[in-house]
């Protein structure tokens, strides 16, 4: 995917979300099905998330290439990204429930608040992924806590399927 068409599925994903967010109840924010997150520890999860990836792509480009390294490999299509966090997911499931242990749980009164900092979130990473030149897109990498050191094109593209996969998730057990 070029750069226009990640920027675009990123805003086409998260739209879709706060459209979904728009027309839920509110008692959905604080109580999910039994033993899963509820509404808002998905949205709380996905602003962590880009958070993360929006520090990692605002330090110098020599520093991530001095600490990470550069690929060595092909790039994967949005497809091929998606499949492989799927088969990463199931393979690590435990391993995935760990690592969100510890998520808190927004509250009524954090709703806005929290909707508010993924819409922002989600405008600076399309910003800062139409500012990289390809070149480090591609070829500068950065850690992803389940999926190991990705390229950062695919980072950002699987960011948008992240924000799907959730969306997916929240249609259809909430």
């Amino acid at each position: 995917m070029n750069k226009n068409e990640i920027v675009d599925a990123l805003e086409e994903k998260h739209q879709k979300l706060f459209n979904w967010l728009e027309n839920q109840p509110e008692e959905n924010w604080i109580a999910g099905p039994d033993g899963r997150w509820t509404t808002g520890q998905h949205v709380l999860h996905l602003v962590d998330s880009l958070k993360k990836l929006n520090k990692a792509m605002g330090f110098p480009k020599f520093l991530l290439k001095y600490k990470f390294g550069v690929s060595n490999r092909d790039l994967r299509s949005y497809n091929e990204v998606a499949k492989r966090y799927q088969e990463k997911l199931d393979a690590n499931k435990e391993r995935a429930r760990v690592f969100n242990k510890e998520l808190g749980k927004p509250t009524l009164e954090e709703k806005k608040q929290l909707i508010t900092s993924l819409q922002i979130q989600n405008k600076k990473l399309q910003h800062k992924t139409n500012k990289w030149k390809d070149k480090n897109l591609d070829n500068l990498i950065i850690p992803h806590p389940l999926m190991g050191k990705m390229p950062v094109r695919e980072i950002v593209m699987w960011t948008a399927h992240h924000t799907e996969h959730h969306l997916e998730t929240l249609t259809k057990d909430y």
